[in-house]
């Protein structure tokens, strides 16, 4: 069994029918309103589905509210993650383990430090209807209370509204294959995963014979290294991803993704805007070998496309100076690779390794990110179905145009409680 199964523990429990259409329903939920009626089957089990949820997204609701002629489902639930973490030979003044925050070369100040976070405790709300004639109606929302410097404040992660097959609101990138994401305690992740969640307009076919396919609209996020004489301006086209995907089994799928970006900039010395054209391929499996073993990764190429990269995101690598007095779509490739094991069912053994790597940077600064190197040994124990104990050793190298290089060593351990 993959580490999915593991992510939504409570689905994996026993149950206690009340009829023979509530098997669907953890023993754990409260049923606050309503009736169990054989029309509840399908929403139930949506509701509970964990499709396009990466194993560090919420789990399965607590509380499940029952319309009593059918028409629909509502669960609300979150969690409580509480992190401590102790940095050495080498750290990072952040809570999230992020590679491109790693200090060049290495700062004797930064050799050691011990810090704690509770930023990432969510709360979220899952509403199902019945099918109508347009579909049937999905409703998710997901908060948590990542702030900014250090302030706790909450964030929304997700909402959108999905009919039939379209999906519009905030939510994880076409481009981003969740179930392939590794399972971490650090809420940052490998530094090649691909996982941005943008504002989009999406279709998703029906699955046919295991094989599915999605293409969105997406509002880009770009940040831009500008050259002299440039600045940068609103965007004036959405990213385009898209991809096809086979899947077997119940936790086993292999992944192509495709994307196009036109990326806009203004030259002032020319009095002009200018468009640099970005573009991204990726390649990404999870699959169940059996007997508890499992692997997962991605592969992933492409020019303008670090904004859905997890350490070049928001670090100015969109478009970089080409030397001319403009800017161009720099190549980036970002890779994961790891593997799970379930030895008995409440423990999760992980391991993965990741890099995110930038070229074209010539004209950069000596002391720019050019790659990052991320590795992660992770065990999850979970006590019950809604108690889990995680501890985690993380490495990390970054690398710079200079060719100077640095390492941080981190020790995690946190305690999440499911409600």
């Amino acid at each position: 069994m993959l580490f999915g199964a593991v992510a939504s523990a409570p689905l994996a429990m026993a149950v206690t029918p009340l009829y023979s259409d509530t098997l669907l329903i953890p023993e754990r939920a409260i049923i606050l309103s309503g009736d169990i009626i054989p029309e509840n089957k399908d929403q139930i089990a949506i509701l509970y589905s964990r499709e396009n949820l990466s194993y560090n997204d919420p789990g399965a609701p607590r509380f499940l509210f029952l319309d009593r002629e059918g028409r629909g489902a509502l669960g609300i639930g979150g969690e409580v993650n509480a992190v401590a973490m102790y940095d050495m030979k080498g750290a990072i003044d952040n809570e999230g383990f992020a590679t491109y925050d790693i200090p060049t070369p290495g700062n004797p100040v930064m050799r050691n430090r011990f810090g704690a976070d509770a930023t990432n405790t969510s709360l979220f709300l899952k509403l199902v209807t019945k099918n109508t004639g347009i579909g049937r109606v999905i409703v998710y929302i997901q908060t948590n209370f990542t702030g900014n410097d250090g302030n706790y404040g909450l964030k929304l992660k997700q909402a959108y509204v999905s009919v039939g097959g379209f999906l519009i609101g905030k939510g994880r990138s076409t481009f981003a294959d969740a179930a392939a994401e590794a399972p971490t305690v650090d809420a940052q992740g490998p530094s090649g995963q691909v996982g941005a969640k943008n504002l989009m307009f999406q279709y998703k076919t029906p699955s046919y014979k295991g094989f599915s396919a999605a293409i969105s609209a997406e509002l880009p996020e770009a940040d831009y290294t500008l050259a002299a004489g440039t600045e940068s301006i609103s965007q004036r086209f959405p990213d385009i991803p898209v991809y096809v995907q086979y899947a077997w089994g119940s936790d086993s799928h292999i992944r192509a993704s495709a994307m196009l970006r036109e990326l806009s900039y203004r030259s002032t010395l020319e009095q002009k805007n200018h468009f640099a054209t970005g573009w991204g391929v990726q390649l990404s499996t999870v699959s169940d070998l059996g007997a508890g073993l499992g692997v997962f990764g991605h592969a992933t190429y492409g020019q303008g496309i670090a904004a859905y990269v997890n350490d070049l995101g928001g670090n100015g690598y969109d478009l970089v100076p080409d030397g001319n007095g403009r800017l161009q779509a720099p190549g980036t490739f970002a890779w994961t690779a790891g593997f799970t094991y379930q030895p008995i069912k409440p423990l999760l053994l992980s391991a993965c390794y990741s890099q995110a790597q930038a070229y074209d940077l010539k004209y950069m600064t000596d002391d720019s990110y050019r790659y990052g190197q991320y590795a992660a040994f992770t065990a999850f124990y979970n006590a019950n179905a809604d108690l889990q104990f995680g501890l985690e050793y993380l490495w990390g190298r970054r690398n710079d145009v200079s060719g100077l290089s640095g390492h941080a060593n981190r020790l995690e351990a946190s305690i999440q409680y499911n409600f």
